[in-house]
Parts: C-alpha cells; sequence; structure tokens
C-alpha cells in the first residue's frame, strides 16, 4: 500500500511540473549563463539577477510542494475510494457465488418450480456483472492512471534534483559575487578617502589663491587707492566741506538780499514781462516757422550735397584702404598669434575682478538710464510749456541738450577737483586727466 501511495505521489508530481519545466528550465539556463560570462561586469547588477532568479526558484519549488501534497491528498482520497470499491467488488463476488451456488442447489435439488425466480436471478446476476466489469474497467483504468502518474512522478524527480543542483550553482555563483562585492567595496572606500584627501588638497590650494586673487584690484593698485583715500580724508574732504559750507552761507545771504527784490519782480516785472512775452511770441513764432523750414531745408540740402562729396571720397579712399588693408594683415595676425596666450594669462587673473566691475557698471547704467530718461522727459515737458520753444520738443534735440548738460556737469566736477587738489602730489596728473576730457 505504502509503494502505491508513493507510485501516485510521483505521477502527480511530475504532472504538475511538466508544464513549468520547460520555462523554468530555459529561464534558468540564460540565467546561470549571464553571470558566468559577465563575471567581471557590474556586481550589483549580477547579485540582484542572482537574488532574482533564487526567490523565483524557491518559489516555483514551494508551488511544486504545495501541489504535491494537494495530488497526495487526492490520491489518498482515491485509495480510499478504490479500497471500498474492491471491497464492493469483493462483497458482489461473494453474492454472486452465493447465489450461483444457491441456484445450482436449487437446481440439483429441484425446487426451482416457479420460472419467474428464475429468471429474477438471471437477471439480478446479469446485473451484478455488469457492475463487475464497470468496476473492473474503472480499476484497470486507475492502474493505468498510477502507471502515468508514478513515470511523471519520477520525470519530477529528476528535475528536481536537476533544480537543486542548478540551486547549488547558483548559490556558489553568488558566493563568489558577494566575495567580489566586499573586495570592490574595500577598494571603493580606499577611493574615496584618497578623494576626500584630494578634495581637502584642492580646497586648501583654492583658499590660497582666493586669498591672493580675492580682492577687487591688483596689489598696487591697492596700495595707490589707500594713498588717495588717505589724501581725500586729510585734504580733500575738510575743504569740500569748508566750501559747502560757504555755499550755504553765500545761499542764505543771497535769499535775504533778494527777498524784497523778489517782492517788486513778482508784482511788478512778471505782469510786464508776460505782456511782453505774449507781444513776442505773437511777432516772433512767423519768423520761428520760417526760419525752422529754412534750416530743415538747408539740411536736406547740404545732406544731398555732402553725400555725394562723401561717396566719392570714399570711392577714392576705398582701394588705399583694401591694399593698406592687406599689406597690415600678416602683421596683426602675428601680432594676435604673439600675444593670444598673454591675452588669455591676462584674462584668466583679471576674471574674478572683471565679474564684480561687470554688476557695479551695469547698476551705474542702470541708474544713469533711467535719470537720463527723467531728464528727457522734464526737458520735453518745459519746451512743450511754452509756444516759442515747442517747435524744438524733438527726441534728437531733447537728448541732445540732456547730453550737454551731463558733459557740463562732469566738467565742472572735474574744475572743482582741480581746484581742491591744486596743493596736493597728485595736482598735475588730474590737471592733465581734466585736460584731456575736455578736449
Amino acid at each position: 500500500m505504502a509503494a502505491a501511495k508513493f507510485l501516485v505521489f510521483s505521477l502527480f508530481l511530475a504532472l504538475l511540473l511538466s508544464t513549468a519545466w520547460a520555462d523554468a528550465s530555459a529561464d534558468s539556463d540564460v540565467d546561470v549563463a549571464v553571470p558566468a560570462s559577465q563575471v567581471t561586469g557590474s556586481t550589483d547588477l549580477e547579485t540582484s539577477a542572482l537574488k532574482i532568479e533564487l526567490d523565483q526558484l524557491t518559489s516555483k519549488i514551494q508551488s511544486l510542494e504545495s501541489q504535491i501534497d494537494k495530488k497526495t491528498r487526492e490520491l489518498k482520497e482515491k485509495d480510499e475510494k478504490l479500497a471500498e470499491k474492491e471491497k464492493l467488488i469483493k462483497d458482489k463476488a461473494d453474492s454472486i457465488g452465493t447465489l450461483q451456488s444457491e441456484i445450482s442447489s436449487l437446481q440439483e435439488k429441484g425446487k426451482l418450480d416457479d420460472s419467474e425466480q428464475l429468471n429474477k436471478a438471471n437477471e439480478r446476476a446479469a446485473d451484478l456483472q455488469k457492475q463487475f466489469d464497470t468496476l473492473r474497467n474503472e480499476f484497470e483504468a486507475q492502474n493505468a492512471e498510477k502507471e502515468a502518474l508514478g513515470t511523471k512522478a519520477s520525470e519530477a524527480e529528476r528535475k528536481i534534483d536537476e533544480l537543486n543542483s542548478r540551486l547549488k550553482n547558483l548559490q556558489k555563483i553568488s558566493d563568489d559575487q558577494k566575495s567580489k562585492i566586499r573586495k570592490t567595496e574595500r577598494a571603493l572606500k580606499v577611493a574615496e578617502e584618497e578623494m576626500l584627501k584630494a578634495k581637502v588638497e584642492a580646497s586648501s590650494r583654492t583658499k590660497e589663491l582666493m586669498e591672493v586673487h580675492g580682492a577687487w584690484l591688483p596689489p598696487w593698485l591697492a596700495v595707490q587707492l589707500v594713498r588717495f583715500q588717505k589724501h581725500w580724508n586729510d585734504h580733500g574732504k575738510p575743504r569740500l566741506e569748508i566750501v559747502v559750507q560757504k555755499a550755504q552761507e553765500n545761499k542764505i545771504k543771497a535769499a535775504k538780499w533778494a527777498e524784497p527784490h523778489l517782492e517788486t519782480v513778482k508784482t511788478k516785472w512778471i505782469p510786464t514781462a508776460k505782456d511782453q512775452w505774449v507781444v513776442v511770441t505773437t511777432q516772433v513764432k512767423p519768423h520761428v516757422r520760417s526760419l525752422s523750414a529754412k534750416t530743415v531745408e538747408a539740411y536736406e540740402t547740404s545732406k544731398t550735397s555732402i553725400t555725394a562729396h562723401l561717396v566719392q571720397v570714399q570711392e577714392i579712399v576705398d582701394p588705399y584702404f583694401q591694399e593698406a588693408k592687406k599689406f597690415s594683415k600678416p602683421y596683426i595676425d602675428q601680432v594676435a598669434t604673439i600675444t593670444k596666450p598673454h591675452v588669455d594669462k591676462i584674462r584668466v587673473v583679471v576674471k574674478p575682478y572683471t565679474k564684480k566691475v561687470v554688476r557695479a557698471y551695469g547698476k551705474f547704467l542702470k541708474s544713469a538710464t533711467t535719470y537720463h530718461q527723467q531728464v528727457q522727459g522734464t526737458v520735453q515737458d518745459t519746451l512743450k510749456r511754452h509756444e516759442l520753444t515747442e517747435a524744438l520738443a524733438t527726441k534728437e534735440f531733447v537728448w541732445f541738450v540732456v547730453c550737454n548738460n551731463n558733459t557740463l556737469h562732469i566738467l565742472l566736477f572735474n574744475h572743482e577737483n582741480i581746484f581742491l587738489f591744486s596743493k596736493s602730489e597728485l595736482t598735475d596728473g588730474c590737471f592733465n586727466c581734466c585736460r584731456h576730457q575736455q578736449y
């Protein structure tokens, strides 16, 4: 009985594993071949693939074991049913034997007088024979099924042995990969320590370089700037304060002196000036219009005449310019090639200073443009208020007036600096600088 149970168990195990074996074998062959060929590759990916494959194989084995348990339970139930059917067959055979013995005894004894009882007995014997045949056929079919399950179980055992051998190989490969991972981790730690040392050295070197090059100005220019600031604090600033104080005192005196005169101007001169201004505007307005028209005509005629001469001059000068360009090109290229490394070095040295200068220049340019636009707006509004200057309230004229005004302020500021620093060591240099700016 135990041998039959083992045979049924092996048959069901082979039946369950036959369908999953093809996919599992193909996958396992591919998965085993990959780590063997790529041992020197990325160890993390190989170990993860091996872990995934081991998990898949263990899950498949667990599922197969659960299915085997289920089939063994089914086989036990079928064995019980077969035992019951064998018992029934024995009972039926015993009953058939008893009936046949009764029939023979009745025939011998001559007690079967009634034909109906004999027919019933024959029918019952035929039914029992049919039941016996059906039970025998079922038993033969179950025996054939047991044999098939036995062969499948043997195949399943063979495949399980192969899977176990492959699992052992995979475990060995995973151990090798783990040892390689440990070695690579140690090498990575050593490399990280060396990299940290290199970073510390680089940071110290960069810190030293920033201490040397991190200032706004070069050392010689910083020394000159300190000297200039010291001279300004000693000589220029107190003189400027004296000049400002005197200007304020003169302003107060002038305001006190002009206060009665301003009253007379407001009460007497301004109304008469307004009347005279109205008369002058009415008389001068047509002359101004004619003058503006004539100036425009003169500008157009001069432009047309000058453009023709400029074109002729350009045509005459162009060949000389081209020859000079051809003659000077090799020298310019030679100078460019010679000075290129020096220019690159200067650019590298000046780069930390130029960023700050560009930012400061951008802020100054932004504030200057806003101030320039505001001054243009005020000048244009002032010109538009009066009828006499309304014709001059154009963008070009306003821009020209504002630029001249700014230039005049710069020149006055330079003259004031010359006056303040006339007795200092920097008098000659500042005076020459101002003269160059004026010209």
